[in-house]
């Protein structure tokens, strides 16, 4: 997050800062303020999640996701609205959350480095996928606790509104469902090394695949990959498939399943209805 920052008050926060002062007649705030970095954030991250949400979920809803699933009887009135609505509640507080985290990144407390050569070109490919089992498995816990019941009604049961998704489910939850499942992303960088491009590449890639596993396309049934095939069966019967990437903690503690009759049906209507 650092190279990012680094950009943001080069061409960006230093000006707005420094402008601030003279309005105030007071000193700029200085780029390692706590206070600055603090601020800066939440500008950046709010502005940076609400875009790519929307950019993202709005070309799946486009050009992938087929409207004939807003006709089946489980959609709800104005759910695409609805959606939208309740991830713009939720994104702020999301955001303020996660800003000790990527101060704890930018104060040198976690093992992102700079140097492509510090663990060799193939460790990078070694920690993304690290990365991807250490999330899914840290998700797979995080989302099956949610739906304890002395949990489920407080935090995730919101998200479960959303029974046929759209694209814009991906992010219409609860905040504190939201963070936490958001934590695992940012423990990784705290427990093993990742180089700080693949890291960023790795948070975009997240975002992209909670979009891909709402959009209620039935493109893959791989085994392994935790696609919207295996979710749509999540949001149908919640007791399954709490996976995020993978199907493989859901085989390994005996919650997966795709021989589910609605979702098989869902699949039928999409062809039938006109």
């Amino acid at each position: 997050m650092d190279v990012v920052m680094e950009y943001l008050d080069t061409y960006v926060f230093d000006s707005v800062y420094n402008k601030a002062a003279l309005l105030t007649s007071t000193e700029a705030l200085p780029r390692n303020s706590v206070v600055r970095q603090s601020l800066s954030l939440f500008v950046f991250i709010y502005a940076y999640i609400v875009a790519f949400y929307l950019g993202t979920a709005g070309l799946s809803y486009r050009f992938i996701y087929d409207k004939k699933q807003e006709l089946h009887p489980k959609f709800l009135p104005r759910q695409r609205f609805l959606e939208i609505a309740c991830a713009s509640r939720a994104l702020p507080q999301i955001t303020l959350m996660t800003i000790p985290w990527i101060l704890g990144e930018l104060h040198g407390y976690s093992k992102v480095y700079k140097d492509w050569n510090q663990y060799g070109y193939a460790y990078l490919f070694v920690s993304a996928v690290m990365f991807i089992l250490f999330t899914d498995f840290c998700i797979y816990w995080v989302h099956r606790l949610e739906h304890h019941p002395l949990v489920y009604a407080k935090c995730h049961k919101l998200h479960h509104k959303w029974i046929v998704c759209t694209p814009y489910a991906s992010h219409a939850f609860h905040p504190m469902d939201g963070y936490l499942q958001s934590i695992p992303y940012h423990l990784a960088v705290f427990i093993f090394p990742m180089h700080e491009y693949v890291y960023l590449a790795l948070f975009a890639f997240v975002n992209v695949w909670s979009v891909m596993i709402h959009d209620g396309e039935y493109i893959s049934n791989n085994p392994v990959v935790n696609g919207a095939a295996h979710h749509t069966v999540h949001h149908l019967y919640f007791n399954y498939n709490y996976g995020q990437f993978t199907t493989l903690f859901d085989r390994m503690f005996n919650t997966f399943t795709t021989d589910r009759e609605e979702t098989l049906n869902s699949c039928k209507m999409r062809k039938l209805l006109p």
